[in-house]
């Protein structure tokens, strides 16, 4: 069974909201984000599938693969990951390496975490596709890169309700910008 991890950019309040200028994805604001990158390509190797719901997949689609010049290596990295996009709207995904998953969210992607010989499924962003693979328990891992800032407001990672009574701490790892990460998984 292949790992479902849930890769989030999260604030110390836990919005993953983007309300508010906290989050860069490329890095260039004012803070030192090597370490933070080197992880993110750390973890990119370990997976060789990105799972997204449609509006978060339409928002990389027009961002990355346009960006000519990215020294980070995200856009190559996207461009070259297997793509999975559930969506019942979206026919033509128009990203090379993309599939549509047209069906149920919870059969299609324990049909994904089954395949053998897969590496990691990473999703990010999609917050509504989160909530529900959350509340079905298909999530295996959670890794927060959590930024030293409160947005005070902003959808959070779990849906409203869901209570998780415990956690197992995997990896904690704090980087030069103060950017920590956490890594749990279900106990």
């Amino acid at each position: 069974m292949r790992t479902l991890a849930i890769t989030q950019n999260i604030t110390v309040d836990g919005s993953i909201d983007m309300l508010t200028d906290w989050f860069d994805p490329q890095g260039h604001g004012s803070l030192d984000m090597a370490d933070v990158l080197e992880e993110s390509h750390r973890q990119d190797r370990q997976a060789d599938a990105l799972l997204l719901g449609r509006r978060t997949f339409e928002d990389f689609r027009s961002y990355w693969p346009r960006l000519a010049d990215d020294a980070t290596g995200i856009s190559d990295y996207l461009n070259r990951v297997q793509k999975y996009v559930v969506s019942s709207s979206l026919s033509d995904p128009q990203w090379a390496n993309s599939t549509v998953l047209a069906g149920d969210a919870i059969k299609e992607v324990t049909a994904l975490k089954a395949q053998e010989g897969g590496k990691d499924i990473v999703l990010t962003g999609s917050i509504s596709l989160a909530h529900t693979l959350i509340r079905a328990g298909l999530v295996d891992e959670y890794r927060l890169f959590v930024y030293p800032t409160v947005q005070g407001r902003g959808r959070r990672l779990f849906p409203d309700g869901y209570e998780v009574p415990r956690l197992k701490l995997l990896e904690s790892k704090t980087f030069r910008s103060g950017i920590t990460l956490q890594r749990y998984a279900p106990a």
